[in-house]
């Protein structure tokens, strides 16, 4: 017989393990001695041990499943309950039993984390629904578009929930999607539509325009040519390939015609200007008449300085108030010197001047006698009184006898 802490072979060849509840028989040994019998059951035993050092090493250093964990720890527990092994068996089954406590934490901390991760899942395609439910009411097309295909690619990298939920919560996202598809397409066929009644609109501004850059007759044909300016800006815009085409056709029209009128009336300010130094000589003439000192010289010669003026024609826009200005005084002046005259030689004015004369001259004659009189008298008070009326009344006769000098008399 041969025997080892854990086991033993009795003369009959049966081998045994010892356990806590004693020992059991592992198996029978006939091939050779005793103690070759118990190596070959240790060698057994340390397989075992092997087994579990790799099993322990996998489930703490790799992500292996519970599952596939718990059916290898089933398998090396069914090989020690056999018995098949001499060795501590004792101590393999506590350590597995300890590595199925490890593998069950593992797998209730995997469940947790996904129902963590499903939960997150979740309030994250939450969001994304909500946005994109609100971007269905979007009118920025291009920006809400290229957002919408942002939430596809984040919701297709996100976990997928339970299938109620999961399909729920994407027919929500995809209604949202087909409502701002279809808003956009309405959108922008109408905007296809508005395009082509503006090309249409368009069309006829440029006939219009294009027939009109003939035209000579420059103040209405400007004013023709703004309306249809503010009839293009109201038309609004053509499609893309038709717009820059039609522009420079309107604008083409535009340039023939304003070409042509910048070259007349590049033209008619030459003239004008050459018109605006003629006019300064003559206004230069005629203030050459002042001041007037011969009324019938300065009036023949300022007519035929006017009978000029008028032969010459128009003059720079800006120059004439100033060059027309200097032969309104001259002319002022002659009408003034006219008037003068007129007064002067009036015989009724000067019969009334001479009659207010007279009659100032009286007074004036009558309140000195009344004066020396007073002073004669003694009478201060009425003399002072005398000498203050006729200081009044000598100043109007000095005036009157001014104004009938003017006449000559």
């Amino acid at each position: 017989m041969s025997s080892d802490p854990w086991g033993r072979v009795d003369d009959a060849g049966t081998v045994y393990v010892r356990t806590a509840d004693g020992e059991k028989v592992v198996g029978s040994w006939q091939a050779g001695s005793p103690d070759e019998a118990l190596a070959y059951f240790k060698r057994k035993y340390d397989g075992l041990v092997v087994e579990t050092d790799l099993l322990e090493r996998r489930v703490k250093t790799t992500d292996l499943s519970a599952k596939d964990a718990t059916t290898a720890i089933e398998h090396l527990r069914e090989q020690v309950d056999a018995h098949h092994a001499v060795g501590d068996l004792e101590a393999l089954r506590a350590r597995l039993d300890t590595l199925a406590g490890k593998v069950e934490t593992r797998r209730e901390e995997r469940k947790a984390r996904k129902a963590q991760q499903s939960e997150e899942a979740r309030h994250a395609k939450e969001e994304l629904v909500a946005e994109a439910e609100r971007l269905a009411d979007s009118d920025q097309w291009r920006a809400a578009g290229e957002r919408l295909r942002a939430l596809v690619d984040t919701w297709k990298g996100l976990p997928r929930l339970d299938r109620k939920s999961d399909d729920e919560l994407w027919h929500r996202f995809s209604h949202a999607r087909s409502a701002f598809s279809k808003r956009r397409k309405a959108h922008f066929a109408q905007l296809d539509a508005q395009r082509e009644e503006a090309r249409q609109r368009k069309e006829k501004l440029v006939t219009e325009a294009e027939a009109l850059s003939g035209s000579r007759d420059w103040g209405p044909t400007a004013a023709k040519y703004r309306d249809l300016m503010q009839d293009w800006k109201a038309a609004g815009r053509a499609q893309r390939e038709h717009e820059d085409d039609l522009w420079a056709r309107f604008r083409g029209a535009q340039d023939v015609f304003f070409q042509a009128r910048a070259e007349v009336f590049a033209e008619r300010d030459t003239e004008q200007r050459e018109n605006l130094s003629r006019k300064e000589e003559l206004a230069a003439e005629a203030e050459k008449l002042l001041p007037v000192t011969d009324l019938k010289a300065a009036r023949g010669a300022f007519r035929g300085i006017n009978e000029r003026w008028d032969a010459i024609g128009h003059v720079p826009r800006d120059a004439r108030p100033r060059v027309e200005g200097r032969m309104h005084a001259v002319e002022r002046a002659i009408q003034e010197a006219e008037e003068a005259e007129w007064r002067r030689t009036n015989p009724e004015a000067r019969a009334r001047a001479a009659g207010l004369t007279g009659q100032l001259q009286d007074a004036v004659d009558k309140l000195h006698a009344q004066l020396e009189k007073a002073r004669a008298a003694g009478n201060t008070a009425k003399a002072a009184k005398l000498e203050r009326e006729l200081e009044g009344r000598q100043a109007l006769l000095d005036q009157a006898q001014k104004g009938l000098q003017e006449f000559g008399g």
